[in-house]
């Protein structure tokens, strides 16, 4: 896990951090080599400069987000707004964290990917890779 990611980690209440360190540890497992780095205050997954996947502390626990989530067909993963192609789930507890459900959603953000690197040159405008 990156220095700077572990750093946010560590500021987090000990429960939100145990949340944060297991989704790390599962994200870098899957991701490999992917760059990741705190963007807009919070860690984050890039494949090819295309932000993937994220986590933050927020007021309804620690939000996991995926990008182009909304188009993964997740039941368990609630879609928020309508502008862009994000979904997520908030987590209060490890213990809600499914193992086999966020392997499968790694493996979605892989294949099901809306182009997030471009979209001010496209002036808001979002396009399925």
């Amino acid at each position: 896990m990156k220095q700077e990611i572990s750093a946010y980690n560590d500021k987090q209440a000990p429960a939100d951090k145990d949340i944060c360190n297991k989704l790390a540890t599962i994200i870098d497992k899957e991701f490999g080599d992917a760059e990741n780095k705190i963007w807009h205050a919070h860690p984050v997954w890039f494949l090819e400069g295309n932000p993937i996947v994220g986590y933050s502390k927020q007021k309804g626990g620690v939000r996991l987000m995926f990008w182009s989530g909304a188009d993964f067909e997740e039941k368990d993963l609630s879609v928020r707004g309508e502008k862009f192609k994000d979904a997520s789930i908030f987590y209060n507890d490890v213990s809600e964290i499914v193992v086999g459900d966020l392997g499968r959603w790694l493996e979605k953000s892989k294949a099901i990917q809306w182009d997030y690197k471009n979209i001010v040159k496209r002036k808001g405008r979002l396009e399925r890779l």
